[in-house]
């Protein structure tokens, strides 16, 4: 049985999330993956895994799309609910590898390397088919994240306020991203446990789950994927 993830965005980091993730806001970040989830959806409902503070669901709903979500943090959730527009948006609260809602989608998405945060080959499985179970019979589920690296560290992120080092280690797909941040004259450190999964495997996966690869693209503009590309978005199809 898969155990329940550890809730890495308690009340500290979801108090700091949007600030610190400013660039994903960004409406040139933004608009490609609504326009994209948007077509996907056409007159059905989204269902969004790891919604958050709402980065990608409240611009979804704007558009018209019956957006519900689920998240295992409270904290980020509140964030989310204290946005305009949030009212039209429902949320469960829990694991969203197991978690079922009301109803069927006609797309379900993780973004942002969401998948990650399940730490195990057993807790990522269980979300493709809870996916799956909510998905109508042409739905889609949607996974953005990036293209394991075999570097053993690599910085992704370095600023004046905030530093990114990952720690990946290739034999057991444990990949541990440190945020070093400054705040108030002080460096802080948080580190968060991911598991890496390269997109092979993560097509056995959706077959386990009654899903077919249907497209994969470097990138929500539809950017072609290649071997030099860093992440990839890919569409799955239940048949």
């Amino acid at each position: 049985m898969s155990t329940v993830p550890e809730n890495h965005f308690g009340e500290a980091v979801a108090a700091r999330y949007d600030e610190l993730a400013a660039g994903m806001f960004d409406a040139a970040v933004v608009e490609p993956a609504v326009d994209f989830l948007e077509q996907l959806a056409g007159d059905g409902r989204a269902l969004e895994l790891g919604i958050g503070t709402g980065r990608i669901a409240l611009p979804l709903s704007a558009r018209g799309v019956r957006v519900v979500g689920i998240d295992l943090s409270e904290a980020m959730v509140a964030r989310l609910r204290a946005k305009p527009g949030a009212e039209r948006i429902e949320v469960a609260i829990g694991d969203f590898a197991t978690v079922r809602v009301d109803g069927t989608f006609t797309v379900a998405y993780l973004v942002f390397n969401t998948i990650g945060n399940l730490t195990t080959q057993e807790q990522q499985v269980a979300c493709f088919r809870n996916a799956a179970a909510h998905l109508v019979t042409g739905g889609c589920f949607v996974i953005e994240t990036g293209v394991p690296s075999d570097d053993p560290l690599r910085v992704f992120d370095l600023g004046d306020t905030h530093v990114g080092v990952d720690e990946y280690d290739a034999a057991t797909q444990r990949l541990v991203s440190h945020h070093f941040t400054l705040v108030d004259g002080a460096w802080e450190r948080r580190s968060i446990a991911f598991r890496s999964v390269g997109p092979g495997e993560l097509d056995l996966m959706a077959q386990l789950a009654g899903l077919t690869l249907r497209e994969r693209w470097g990138g929500w503009s539809r950017e072609p994927f290649t071997g030099e590309s860093t992440k990839h978005v890919s569409v799955w199809e239940k048949r």
